[in-house]
């Protein structure tokens, strides 16, 4: 029997999964647990959950799993971190967070009530990305797949390009800081009235009800579309002031603003009041309009360098 506990600790929506014999057995949100939205910290009672759901001591683990890689495109890390040396208590965190993602020992031992060395697992750190690419592909039922994965950011890196065959997978394009999808979905969120953390769902929501073609020029000014795609970075703040998704306990408060917002205004008129329904849905539906164009751009990069990976095998 080979048993792998996956982790998702000190980002938003912390959660733990079980894995043995290459079967799903287990999974939890540590939220269903303590009852906090969008709680981040370890999630103790979520992976203490997993092991009696199984039925499974914490000697019995033979693997444990985190989805974030400090050494990660470190070469981008360390060249962002030297242009924020003016903004001291930015790096102090972030260091501080890479240290407590790369040993988890004592908060595992510390989750499971037993001393560290009951922990007899072997640990990981997987580079965010590549941690959704293996969650997606192996557990399909596909041979060989075009793989594609975006959000906002994790180790540093929003999207991530790849081909799965068979129990491997080749990393084929990334995106790193300062570009995201997520980021810009966020700051159009932010920039509709909704700041706090996981509020694009309302804004996921509204959209369906809005016109397309609102502010669509503006909206494409923001994204652009390239051999994968590029934010306008002159109308967003994040490359600066920086955006921090990994707070150690608690819910997120309300976020810094990504969107420069004396230039907002001219480029996509002015804010909507959460009042406004019909500037909300207009808005909302153009910023999900642009973001499936980008998507849809993404899939067809994706598989065109698949099918060609393919056809040189062949």
């Amino acid at each position: 029997m080979t048993a792998i506990l996956g982790l998702n600790a000190f980002h938003g929506d912390a959660a733990a999964a079980l894995v043995i014999d290459g079967e799903l057995v287990a999974a939890a949100e540590e939220e269903r647990f303590n009852r906090v939205k969008h709680v981040a910290g370890f999630p103790s009672l979520a992976a203490a959950w997993c092991l009696a759901d199984a039925g499974l001591e914490p000697r019995e683990l033979d693997h444990v799993a985190v989805g974030r890689d400090p050494r990660a495109n470190l070469g981008a890390k360390v060249a962002q971190t030297a242009r924020r040396l003016r903004n001291p208590g930015y790096v102090v965190s972030r260091l501080r967070n890479m240290a407590r993602v790369r040993d988890v020992r004592n908060d595992l031992a510390a989750a499971f009530a037993v001393e560290r060395d009951e922990v007899r697992a072997r640990f990981h750190n997987v580079e965010h990305r590549q941690a959704h690419v293996a969650s997606a592909f192996f557990v399909s039922p596909f041979d060989e797949a075009a793989i594609l994965t975006l959000d906002g950011f994790g180790d540093f890196a929003s999207t991530m390009l790849a081909v799965g065959r068979r129990n491997r997978f080749q990393v084929l394009e990334r995106v790193t800081f300062p570009h995201s999808l997520g980021i810009f979905y966020t700051a159009i969120t932010q920039w509709l009235g909704f700041p706090k953390y996981g509020d694009e769902g309302k804004v996921m929501g509204l959209a369906p009800y809005g016109d397309a073609s609102v502010h669509s020029e503006a909206m494409r000014d923001l994204l652009r579309l390239g051999k994968l795609f590029e934010l306008n970075l002159g109308s967003f703040t994040h490359q600066v002031a920086g955006v921090d998704m990994t707070w150690a306990e608690g819910f997120a408060d309300d976020r810094e603003d990504l969107l420069v917002q004396a230039r907002v205004p001219l480029r996509i008129g002015a804010r909507a009041g959460r009042g406004d329904d019909e500037a909300l849905r207009g808005r909302g539906g153009r910023d999900a309009g642009v973001l499936e164009e980008s998507q849809l751009h993404l899939s067809c990069a994706a598989r065109t360098q698949t099918v060609a990976r393919i056809r040189r095998r062949s």
